[in-house]
């Protein structure tokens, strides 16, 4: 069966956490789920007792620590436990957890093509696609990205829409009116604008 990535950006990271919350109790594994936010003063949880975390003082020092972190704080207690701070190329300090934030990070991918953009076409959407998702991400968004069989994808998207993501084709479109020359989503680029099949 076919794997599909299914991206949604959302204003705030509360209703992003509440989409990863809901996504896990219906049964999608939290190592198919990422999130990453940049809002990091309003996202880290504290870290469980006993457990040392690093956090990047230099953004160009932490690339690689947020999976690091994450893989740390993870530990079965769901994706939102594993959430940890690192720099991604072109978006600085990021609260981050989730299989893109190693392909973001892992063996120079994010920082040769582009971060955020490098880690999302490397997983499968199209080079506009994820320039609107980073930018989204850089505007102060939080993303979740979820990686599902075809068969589950219309109910992590029902999910997704239910817990408040923007339509990312309006905002894009409000973006380039104030000059933003970006990527497009739309159907032209490969479906509704919320990822693509692998």
């Amino acid at each position: 069966m076919a794997v599909r990535v299914l991206t949604a950006l959302f204003e705030d990271y509360e209703a992003a956490a509440g989409a990863v919350d809901r996504l896990e109790a219906a049964g999608i594994p939290h190592a198919e789920i990422s999130i990453i936010s940049n809002r990091p003063d309003a996202a880290a949880p504290p870290p469980a007792p006993g457990a040392a975390v690093t956090r990047p003082t230099d953004p160009t020092d932490g690339a690689g620590t947020g999976a690091t972190v994450g893989t740390v704080l993870g530990g079965g207690a769901g994706l939102l436990a594993g959430l940890g701070l690192l720099a991604i190329p072109g978006l600085g300090p990021v609260v981050a957890a989730g299989w893109l934030v190693a392909a973001v990070t892992g063996a120079g991918v994010g920082a040769a093509a582009g971060g955020l953009i490098g880690g999302l076409t490397a997983a499968g959407l199209s080079a506009d696609e994820a320039e609107t998702y980073a930018e989204g991400v850089r505007r102060g968004g939080t993303l979740v990205t979820v990686r599902a069989d075809e068969s589950r994808a219309d109910g992590v998207l029902a999910i997704l829409d239910h817990a408040g993501s923007i339509d990312i084709d309006e905002r894009a479109e409000g973006w380039r009116a104030q000059g933003w020359s970006g990527g497009t989503i739309g159907p032209a680029a490969g479906g509704p604008g919320r990822g693509s099949g692998l």
